[in-house]
């Protein structure tokens, strides 16, 4: 059986209805196709302003959470800064203590440390 045969004389005579189904489908699907696009359109339309709302809303809880955290850093920030000072001084003074009072320094962190020992036990 040769197929070049068989073919050739059916496409030959069903030539201009194939042709004709065909362009009758391709029509339907670009109705259909331009019938989604324009519903999906007028979709996008009526969500923009919903979705603009929502944006508009973020960003102000961004803007009024941020309003509200730039004073607490300041005041922690002073704090810190008020809290480091006072750790440079208690570190000097101790220095100071242990230079001028060394045997006194020795007890006190010895007996401290038996302290700790025994309530650790």
């Amino acid at each position: 059986m040769d197929n070049t045969a068989r073919t050739g004389s059916f496409n030959s005579g069903n030539t201009n209805s194939t042709e004709g189904a065909l362009n009758k489908a391709v029509a339907g699907v670009h109705v259909a196709v331009d019938k989604a696009a324009s519903v999906a359109d007028e979709a996008l339309r009526q969500a923009k302003p919903t979705i603009d709302r929502m944006a508009d809303s973020a960003h102000q809880a961004v803007n009024k959470a941020s309003s509200m955290a730039t004073p607490t850093a300041e005041w922690l920030s002073e704090r810190a800064e008020g809290l480091k000072a006072t750790q440079t001084k208690v570190i000097a003074d101790t220095r100071e203590y242990v230079k001028a009072n060394p045997i006194k320094s020795v007890a006190a962190v010895l007996a401290v440390g038996l302290l700790i020992g025994r309530i650790l036990r």
